[in-house]
C-alpha cells in the first residue's frame, strides 16, 4: 500500500494557512507516512511536477513553530480551475499518474470554496477510476464563507486585525474638532463576515463603527446619506466600515462606479474589487459637504501574522491534524469542518463533512444578524465572532522584526 502523502495550498493566503500545513504534516508523520510532499503553487504546480519534500525542509521543532507563525502560503498558491472530468480528463490522467509515480496514498488541499471544488472533482474522478488515493479538503479563507463549518481558519485572525486597526483609526479620527467621516474598506466579495467583524472594535473605550455595510443588503444611496447626515448632527467624527462587495439593488458593485477593474479569475470571480471606500467618501463629500477620507485595509487583512488570534492558530493546526487522521482512517471526498459545541466556555471540535456539499457554495451572514436598516450588525454577530479573536501568538522576533520561514 502507498505510504506517501502530498499537500497543496490554493487561493488567497491567510495569517494561519501555514498552521494547517504544519498540522497535516505533523499528523501524517505520526500516523506513519513515509514521505510528505508539498505542491509548489498548488495543483497547477503539481501538474508541472514541481514538488518539495517537507520531511527535508521541516526537519526540526523550530521549523514547525516558525511555519505556524509565518503568514501567506509557504508552498505557494494558484487559482487553477480543473475542468469537469467528463469534458476533459487530460489533467486527471496526468495527476493520477503522478500519484502512482510518487506512491501517494492521500492528497490534502488547503483552501476555500474553489479549492474544495478541486478536491470534489479529484475524489469523484478517483472513485470512477477505482483509485485508492484519498482526497481531503482543509478549510481556509478569511472570507468565512464555507458551508457546513461554524467558521473557517483564517477568519479569526483577519477579524482581529480589522477590529484592532479600526479601533486605532477611530482614535486617530478624534484628534481634530471638525466634522469628518472615515470610510474603511474591508474585504468580502459576496459575504459580509469580514466587514461585520468591524463591530468587534466596540467596547468600553470605543463605540466601534457607526455604520457597517454588507453585501447581503443592497445599498440605498438616499437612506445612507440621510443616516450619515443624522449621525453628524450628534457626533463630529463618523466611522463607516464597508465591504468591498457592497452593491446597489441592480447588482452593480460600488467599486465599479469609480473603477472598471473588473477582470475575472479562473473561477469567474472579479480578480480586483477596489474603490468602494473612495466612492462612498466622494459621495459624502459631494452631497454633505464635509471632510471625508477613504482607507483600504486591502491585503493587510490576510497577512498580519503579528496580530494572529491564538484561537485561530490552534484551530488551523487542529483541522490540519484532523484531515490527516481522516485520510489514514480511510475517508475520502471530505472537508474537515469546525463544529461549535459550547458558547460559554467557547469550544469547537472537528468533523468530516461531504466536500460535494461545500464546493462552489457560499455561506452568507444571516439576515437576522443584520439590523433592519441594513447598516449595522446585531449583538448575535458579536457573540459569534468575539471568541474567534481571543488571545495572541507572539512572533519570533530577530533584529526587531518577525522571523518567517520560506522555501
Amino acid at each position: 500500500m502507498a505510504r506517501n502523502v502530498i499537500i497543496g495550498q490554493s487561493g488567497g493566503p491567510t495569517a494561519v494557512i501555514n498552521s494547517s500545513l504544519a498540522g497535516v504534516y505533523k499528523a501524517a508523520c505520526s500516523l506513519g507516512a513515509d514521505k510528505v510532499y508539498g505542491m509548489k503553487y498548488g495543483i497547477e504546480g503539481l501538474l508541472k511536477e514541481e514538488l518539495v519534500e517537507l520531511n527535508v525542509l521541516l526537519d526540526d521543532r523550530l521549523s514547525i513553530e516558525l511555519l505556524k507563525r509565518t503568514p501567506s502560503s509557504y508552498l505557494g498558491s494558484c487559482r487553477y480551475k480543473l475542468p469537469e472530468p467528463e469534458a476533459d480528463s487530460t489533467p486527471y490522467v496526468k495527476l493520477f499518474a503522478l500519484f502512482d509515480k510518487y506512491d501517494i496514498c492521500a492528497v490534502f488541499y488547503i483552501g476555500g470554496n474553489d479549492s474544495m471544488d478541486t478536491i470534489a472533482k479529484l475524489s469523484r474522478y478517483g472513485a470512477q477510476a477505482g483509485s485508492a488515493v484519498r482526497f481531503i479538503g482543509v478549510p481556509k479563507t478569511i472570507d468565512n464563507d464555507l458551508c457546513l463549518t461554524d467558521h473557517t481558519p483564517g477568519y479569526g485572525s483577519a477579524a482581529k486585525y480589522i477590529a484592532t486597526i479600526l479601533k486605532e483609526v477611530i482614535r486617530d479620527s478624534s484628534v481634530y474638532d471638525i466634522r469628518s467621516v472615515t470610510v474603511a474598506e474591508i474585504m468580502g466579495r459576496h459575504a459580509g463576515w469580514l466587514a461585520g467583524a468591524a463591530c468587534l472594535a466596540g467596547g468600553d473605550d470605543s463605540d466601534g463603527p457607526d455604520l457597517i455595510l454588507l453585501p447581503e443588503v443592497p445599498f440605498d444611496q438616499d437612506k445612507f446619506l440621510a443616516r450619515v447626515d443624522a449621525l453628524q448632527r450628534v457626533k463630529p467624527n463618523v466611522i463607516i466600515a464597508a465591504s468591498e462587495g457592497v452593491k446597489t439593488a441592480d447588482g452593480t458593485y460600488l467599486c465599479d462606479l469609480v473603477s472598471t477593474a473588473g477582470q475575472l479569475d479562473a473561477f469567474g470571480h472579479k480578480a480586483i474589487l477596489s474603490g468602494t471606500s473612495r466612492y462612498l467618501s466622494d459621495l459624502i463629500h459631494d452631497k454633505l459637504n464635509c471632510k471625508s477620507r477613504a482607507i483600504e485595509f486591502s491585503t493587510l487583512q490576510r497577512c498580519a501574522s503579528h496580530l494572529a488570534s491564538r484561537t485561530d492558530v490552534n484551530e488551523a493546526y487542529a483541522v490540519g491534524g484532523a484531515a490527516a487522521a481522516a485520510a489514514f482512517a480511510g475517508e475520502t471526498g471530505k472537508m474537515i469542518a469546525l463544529k461549535r459545541i459550547s458558547e460559554y466556555p467557547y469550544q469547537c471540535i472537528t468533523e468530516a463533512v461531504d466536500v460535494q456539499q461545500v464546493a462552489n457554495l457560499e455561506k452568507k451572514v444571516p439576515l437576522d444578524w443584520i439590523t433592519p436598516d441594513g447598516m449595522q450588525v446585531t449583538a448575535a454577530f458579536e457573540e459569534y465572532a468575539r471568541p474567534l479573536i481571543l488571545d495572541e501568538v507572539t512572533p519570533v522576533y530577530v533584529n526587531g522584526t518577525p522571523r518567517h520561514i520560506c522555501l
